[in-house]
């Protein structure tokens, strides 16, 4: 097995080994040493079906919660994330987040399968977190340290959220189901020690956090704002461009994503499962 930095951020190219076989524990082990190092991992030349989607990704750690998503017809645990040619709906995900934030236990990483890629665009940005908080000065590090962040689905997934009851002018491909569930809310620290490398990472971003303990909406709202405009800098990013056969995997924990466009005219299909929690024997 081969893996090459992609000289940004984070993330690697990953050769060298095929995904659509079982993997010894050994390889398993490897492949889990370099996405915890990289926090991204990309494989390339993948003939990979959905049967070995879900066997590679309860390799890495078994199937986690997905709400508000539809699985694809047979399965319960893959998603489609598709874009028809001719759809107008507004483009998905086109936000910095970390996937499902607002759970009570959140996943600890995504994988994504190509299935029907564009000639151009339909690039996927990761911006790391840990980078981004070590490159804070030692007062705000302190300070971001002692905040906790409420995190809930309302403003994507309620009923009358972004990808709610009056989403996308009736034509989006995307199986999303919205639900009142989507107002609940939970708590983590802003500041989150990884749990398997005990690395510092700021968690999350706002859309998902809708506030922070203590503060009031106004302030929180300016501070949150103020705060992803440096998560999201150039500085601690990687731009991932698709290729056939490939599989993706990213460090929920970490890392920030968010989808991008440019593919108008031309039809995109991506696999998705959702890897559970880190629990520590």
């Amino acid at each position: 097995m081969q893996i090459k930095s992609s000289g940004q951020a984070c993330g690697a190219r990953v050769t060298g080994v095929d995904l659509s076989a079982p993997l010894s524990d050994d390889v398993i082990a490897e492949i889990r040493a370099a996405w915890l190092e990289h926090r991204v991992l990309a494989f390339a030349d993948q003939a990979m079906d959905d049967d070995a989607l879900e066997r590679f990704t309860i390799a890495m750690g078994g199937f986690g919660e997905d709400p508000f998503f539809d699985p694809i017809e047979g399965r319960e645990n893959i998603a489609a994330i598709c874009r028809e040619a001719d759809e107008k709906s507004p483009l998905f995900a086109e936000n910095w987040h970390s996937d499902w934030s607002f759970l009570a236990k959140p996943p600890a990483g995504t994988c994504l399968l190509s299935i029907d890629i564009p000639p151009h665009g339909g690039d996927t940005m990761f911006a790391d977190q840990v980078v981004a908080f070590a490159a804070l000065s030692k007062a705000r590090k302190d300070e971001l340290r002692g905040l906790t962040a409420v995190h809930s689905a309302r403003l994507a997934y309620a009923p009358d959220g972004a990808y709610g009851d009056k989403d996308g002018e009736g034509d989006r491909s995307m199986a999303i189901r919205p639900d009142a569930s989507a107002n609940e809310t939970y708590s983590h620290p802003l500041i989150c020690t990884h749990p398997e490398t005990g690395e510092e990472a700021i968690y999350s971003t706002m859309g998902y956090i809708i506030g922070i303990e203590g503060m009031a909406q106004d302030e929180a709202f300016a501070f949150l704002a103020e705060l992803q405009a440096w998560q999201g800098r150039d500085e601690f990013t990687y731009r991932h461009k698709w290729e056939e056969n490939m599989l993706i995997l990213w460090d929920n924990r970490s890392v920030l994503h968010k989808a991008t466009g440019g593919y108008e005219g031309h039809r995109r299909e991506l696999h998705r499962t959702t890897i559970a929690a880190f629990e520590a024997a």
